[in-house]
């Protein structure tokens, strides 16, 4: 299984953006969010959207992240 295969047909399937870098670039930053390694503001920054509208589209979507610790804060600064 090609890995960047796989990653473009799940990023195809996601209805709420026009084109496949959106497509990819939202699965990233979900990642991203739900690791910790961003914040919901920074996710809804990278993704040009308004943080209560990004919210909203997880809420949506169901899907749970957690809110950063102080550390994880500290990271942010240097992504």
């Amino acid at each position: 299984m090609n890995t960047s295969t796989t990653f473009q047909e799940i990023a195809a399937e996601i209805q709420l953006f026009n084109n496949i870098e959106q497509k990819e670039q939202f699965i990233f930053v979900v990642g991203a969010l739900v690791s910790c390694i961003i914040s919901l503001h920074k996710a809804a920054e990278v993704m040009e959207m308004d943080t209560e509208m990004f919210l909203k589209i997880l809420e949506l979507m169901a899907i749970d992240f957690s809110y950063p610790t102080m550390e994880d804060i500290d990271r942010e600064k240097n992504w």
